[in-house]
């Protein structure tokens, strides 16, 4: 693609902000600095990995990796605040992620050990660990305060913190995962996934472009579940104190 196919690609930038303000809908800011930042951030990545890639150094890799998690804590712990120790609970987290997905795929050599192959799915990962994440902060929170009497008496009655927020902490476990797993049921039917479309449109064999997107949505699958249920069960207990009495 070249620099005037990209700048041909704005047009699509400007339908929204037309819209946007024929319709007075208030985006135009939003959608400009979105625009703006999308262009910067992501020209700055494809220098910076081309330099990393070229390097194959294992130092750079790592590096990557802590701004990817870096970065996705710091989006992701808006949506916990209520929660104690919500960054660190972030980050012991999609550190838990990256590690359990990378060192099966590594560790039984279904990927090779490059950059070219590292970071990319790193990425794909955490960003949707991130997303996840968000997804369970946000219900976890409302599901919490909206029962919050429910969870005083059953604690009032003897039960234990666990007990009293169980039916919080499944219920938003699962609608946090809902959006993966039913993507997941209508793939290649309803939408081509990117990984796939993009490796078709470089010219790869469209099977082995299944295959590789096969492998990030088994990925996503257990990013999906593993984050939900450590985010919870890392957070319920700092919502109660000493006493097992809800924190004000």
């Amino acid at each position: 693609m070249s620099l005037t196919t990209l700048i041909l690609t704005l047009i699509f930038v400007l339908i929204p902000l037309l819209l946007s303000q024929v319709l007075k809908l208030g985006l135009n800011r939003d959608i400009l600095v979105a625009a703006i930042r999308s262009i910067i951030q992501l020209l700055a990545v494809g220098y910076i990995l081309q330099f990393v890639f070229d390097s194959e150094s294992y130092l750079y890799i790592s590096l990557m990796i802590v701004l990817m998690i870096t970065a996705a804590t710091q989006n992701a712990r808006k949506k916990g605040r209520a929660i104690r120790g919500i960054t660190w609970k972030l980050i012991v987290t999609f550190l838990t992620i990256q590690t359990l997905t990378q060192g099966i795929l590594l560790g039984l050599h279904i990927t090779p050990a490059t950059a070219q192959y590292i970071i990319p799915i790193s990425g794909m990962v955490i960003g949707n660990s991130m997303v996840l994440g968000i997804l369970f902060l946000n219900r976890f929170t409302a599901e919490v305060e909206s029962k919050k009497d429910e969870a005083d008496l059953i604690l009032s009655l003897g039960g234990t913190p666990k007990q009293a927020i169980q039916k919080q902490l499944i219920s938003s476990i699962q609608a946090s995962t809902i959006p993966t797993i039913e993507s997941q049921k209508t793939i290649g039917l309803v939408q081509l996934p990117g990984m796939m479309s993009g490796q078709i449109i470089a010219g790869a064999d469209p099977v082995q472009a299944v295959l590789f997107q096969l492998l990030i949505l088994f990925l996503l699958l257990t990013t999906a579940i593993v984050t939900s249920i450590m985010l919870g069960f890392l957070s319920y207990p700092t919502l109660f104190n000493e006493r097992m009495q809800f924190m004000r």
